[in-house]
């Protein structure tokens, strides 16, 4: 498991007043796995779709995941604690670019906020934004995301932070020998910069 210390060097890092310092670190699968796990299997995870699966299954997804030149999982922190994943992806290499249009600039993003026992105003609002400009670094101009369209926390999030809603579409199901998808509704959100 991750500890609040983690040595790995942050692919991006930013101090935002009043909220402390963000670290974006590349999710290591062995390393990692046990802590996403916690997080994902959690009713509150539901809309992530990995509830059922175990510790060396999530490592499995994400060993995967880190294959790919066109996919990305972080590991998010937050004054050294562990408070999100992060994952981005190009969109024309995803099932999402069956749903929509896709344009030169875009960059897809799935986000999962860790549990928490104490809720504070403001976080998601902070965090989000830290992420949104991480996103969009180099020449990227459009965020794309498709969360759950029965997701009513995670749309409600991204129209607070600027997203512009799409459509419901149906994400079609996947099934390659490394990974499956079950088809999704979801509901598309754009922020262009």
């Amino acid at each position: 498991m991750t500890t609040s210390a983690d040595p790995r060097p942050a692919t991006y890092e930013q101090a935002v007043d009043g909220f402390g310092t963000v670290r974006i670190v590349p999710l290591d699968p062995d390393r990692d796995a046990p802590l996403v796990h916690a997080w994902v299997s959690e009713d509150r995870a539901r809309f992530w779709g990995m509830r059922e699966i175990d510790v060396a299954e999530v490592r499995d997804v994400y060993a995967h995941l880190d294959s790919l030149t066109t996919h990305h999982a972080f590991l998010v922190y937050r004054d050294g604690a562990p408070v999100a994943l992060f994952q981005t992806y190009e969109p024309e290499a995803d099932r999402v670019s069956e749903c929509y249009e896709v344009q030169p600039g875009d960059i897809g993003v799935h986000l999962l906020l860790a549990p928490t026992d104490t809720p504070e105003r403001g976080f998601s609002r902070h965090l989000l934004g830290v992420l949104t400009d991480f996103a969009l670094r180099g020449g990227r101009t459009r965020i794309v995301a498709e969360p759950d369209a029965a997701n009513d926390k995670a749309v409600a999030l991204l129209v607070r932070g600027g997203f512009e809603l799409g459509p419901e579409v149906v994400l079609p199901e996947i099934v390659l020998p490394e990974v499956h998808l079950v088809e999704k509704r979801a509901r598309l959100a754009f922020l262009t910069r």
